[in-house]
């Protein structure tokens, strides 16, 4: 059974012989068969009568949950009263992280329509892939980014319906919400009605979309938050995803609000801007990137950080060395993680105390991992291979036949060579089409970038391997020096003979290239494919 009325994205779910098998082993992992997650993310504190408590704070806003829960209502009432919108409509949502792009996935969410996340800083053509790909009828754009989705337009017939916020001019978002009722009875969608259409960030090129549900929005609630991170009501989240990326949906607006906690979204969460803003909002729990946190680590002795308290890493390997840089510069232990798109969030992570320098950590509650071979067997600990998952979330591409490489056998195949130590500690390797073959030798990019890291003249690096007639593949480092530092003869030589001394000497990078910067997704991921085809 569904509430929807458009059936589009239940009708382009893949075959069920080709999902995941899902398991719901947790007792809060037993859901009712009629869910809507906003009614318990945020229209159940309103309810239980504290309405009061702050939920979200950005540029000149202060909102409370029930001031949050009235603009998502009045938003509702537009997309349903004005622009016709009924449930499992798909409706793109454009802007950088604030408050208000959080009411509007809330609108939309409540109203049953399907949120479709886009990053910032997508053009034109790439926008014109999603709203194809997701037949996306509404649009809920922050005007400062119109310029593009205006030009996405007429290629896309079934763009039917946009409008603008951060705008008071007439007909604006904001301008017809203000003459709307503060109340919207949410709908009543199942807990496996799509709530969220999640694209890819695109490390590797043509993005894909996958199809979660109510049922999944809890359940990636009611796992690693709950058992690994354990926030309180008290906490005030801060951070750099961006909320079309599941991992900043997660982090910085779906968990703070399922323990009634509040969060900080701001536009600009660089790395020079975000010690400043967790002084200024009393942030204790800080969710980005391990670039960020080796980028900020020099900066904290500027700013009052007394507030912070837990530090969460995903999106990318962590490295020893950022771990053990950002530890010294603020004492907090990095919470580290690896999650991905299709399974919605993190799966494998470590509390504070439990942390292992090199370590990802040991599967989250709620999950089942496993390192499998190319067969599909599982491995002995120590062994690389294919990481195996299953969970209460799982991968469900939207219409694709990349659907039979994610899936097998009911495991999820995250992509990533990992070991597993014979205590259960997951150990990152590389992304499984970035490890390197190179005179009959297994070498993972990451290792390599994690020991150049070390040097005290290296600010960034990437590493690929690269066509060798000798040696099939050699390993090639892409460095971003410090400032002061020259990339010349003498630099290169000295990093290769620190890397032999730091991990196996047949790993060492012989070829090194010195870049001002690399090249990364809008999330922070580095974009190995890129360093290889340049």
């Amino acid at each position: 059974m569904s509430a929807h009325v458009d059936t589009f994205a239940r009708d382009h779910l893949p075959p069920r012989d080709q999902w995941p098998e899902l398991v719901f082993d947790l007792p809060e992992l037993q859901f009712p068969a009629e869910l809507n997650c906003t009614a318990e993310l945020l229209d159940r504190w309103v309810d239980e009568g504290l309405g009061d408590r702050l939920c979200v704070q950005g540029q000149g806003v202060r909102w409370t949950y029930a001031q949050l829960q009235a603009q998502a209502n009045r938003i509702a009432h537009v997309l349903v009263d004005d622009l016709g919108l009924v449930s499992g409509n798909r409706v793109l949502l454009r802007g950088p992280n604030s408050p208000m792009l959080a009411a509007c996935w809330f609108g939309v969410v409540k109203a049953g329509g399907i949120a479709v996340g886009s990053m910032p800083l997508l053009r034109a053509k790439e926008l014109v892939q999603i709203v194809h790909k997701a037949e996306i009828s509404h649009a809920l754009c922050d005007v400062r980014l119109a310029d593009e989705l205006a030009q996405a337009g007429p290629p896309c017939p079934t763009l039917a319906h946009v409008l603008h916020f951060m705008t008071e001019r007439d007909g604006s978002l904001e301008a017809r919400a203000a003459t709307k009722p503060a109340r919207f009875d949410t709908v009543r969608t199942t807990a496996d009605d799509t709530c969220l259409m999640a694209f890819t960030s695109g490390t590797t090129g043509a993005p894909k979309a996958t199809l979660h549900f109510h049922r999944d929005v809890m359940a990636a609630c009611a796992c690693w938050p709950r058992h690994v991170l354990r926030p309180t009501a008290a906490d005030v989240f801060i951070g750099s995803p961006p909320l079309a990326f599941t991992f900043g949906l997660g982090g910085l607006l779906l968990f703070p609000l399922s323990v009634g906690a509040s969060t900080v979204l701001i536009e600009r969460p660089g790395p020079d801007a975000l010690p400043a803003a967790i002084a200024q909002y009393r942030a204790t729990t800080l969710v980005t990137s391990p670039t960020a946190y080796r980028a900020m680590a020099g900066q904290l002795a500027a700013h009052d950080l007394s507030s912070l308290r837990q530090c969460v890493s995903a999106g990318e390997a962590l490295p020893a060395a950022t771990r053990q840089l950002w530890k010294d510069a603020s004492g907090i232990e990095i919470i580290d993680g690896i999650g991905s798109t299709e399974l919605l969030h993190i799966f494998i992570s470590h509390d504070e105390s439990h942390a292992r320098p090199g370590a990802t950590g040991t599967v989250v509650p709620g999950y089942r991992a496993c390192v499998v071979d190319d067969a599909g067997r599982p491995l002995a600990p120590g062994q690389v291979g294919r990481l195996a998952i299953k969970g209460p979330t799982g991968c469900r591409y939207l219409a694709d036949e990349r659907q039979r490489q994610y899936v097998s056998d009911g495991w999820n195949l995250t992509g990533d060579a990992y070991l597993q130590t014979e205590d259960g500690y997951f150990v990152y390797q590389a992304r499984t089409d970035d490890m390197i073959i190179s005179g009959g030798y297994n070498i993972a990019g990451p290792e390599v970038e994690a020991a150049l890291l070390l040097h005290p003249a290296v600010a960034e690096c990437g590493v690929v391997g690269v066509p060798d007639d000798e040696r099939g593949q050699i390993v090639k480092a892409f460095v971003v020096l410090r400032a002061g530092q020259v990339g010349d003869a003498a630099m290169a030589k000295a990093l290769q003979d620190f890397v032999k001394q730091a991990i196996a000497p047949y790993k060492y990078p012989r070829a090194i290239e010195f870049c001002a910067a690399l090249p990364r997704t809008e999330t922070g991921k580095l974009q190995r494919f890129k360093l290889r085809s340049g």
